[in-house]
């Protein structure tokens, strides 16, 4: 019979020299799930200003006076916010708050610069998707209480709450311009 055990502790390891996974992996990953998201939500604003086929076709491209909103808001039939969504769903101002929504978050996270608010900003729109597509609501949903906005705002915190030392970004030249105001960065 096999018992379970703890994972094997190395001989005079601690904080200063444990694995290199955990020194150094953990940062990586957090920068590699920031590029992803942010590169997540630039897609997001190129696909629905363009239309390249992927999430709109080119004739809802917004370039040819497409409504990056209402198919997407006015489907939002089955959710709570059914009313709420309906009523704002095409509006030509929340068009264009929602694309800069995309794009400012997306170019943040890319970048590394300005991800706290990033992240706040992006995890709100996802929880707004979530509810749009309210997964108790759906039929043949997976799961009654979860989807992939739920995984994403978790991301989105992880990332939020990692913005200290992160690789792979322009942090250290945006952290000279803002100074010391850290809900900047």
């Amino acid at each position: 019979m096999f018992a379970p055990t703890a994972a094997p502790v190395l001989p005079g390891a601690n904080a200063t020299n444990a694995p290199v996974a955990t020194r150094r992996g953990l940062p990586i990953a957090i920068a590699v799930a920031r590029i992803l998201m942010g590169f997540y939500f630039f897609w997001a604003f190129i696909d629905k200003v363009f239309g390249l086929g992927f999430a709109t076709p080119a004739e809802r491209a917004w370039i040819n006076g497409g409504n990056p909103t209402l198919g997407y808001l006015s489907g939002a039939t089955e959710s709570p916010l059914a009313s709420v969504f309906a009523a704002i769903a095409g509006n030509p101002a929340v068009n264009v708050l929602f694309m800069a929504g995309l794009l400012g978050v997306g170019v943040s996270l890319m970048l590394g610069i300005g991800v706290r608010i990033g992240t706040i900003a992006g995890a709100a729109m996802l929880f707004f998707m979530y509810f749009a597509e309210f997964p108790l609501t759906l039929t043949g949903a997976t799961n009654p209480l979860m989807d992939s906005h739920i995984t994403d705002i978790t991301v989105m915190a992880i990332v939020f709450f990692g913005v200290y030392g992160q690789l792979f970004s322009l942090a250290p030249k945006w952290r000279e311009i803002v100074g010391d105001k850290t809900w900047l960065w």
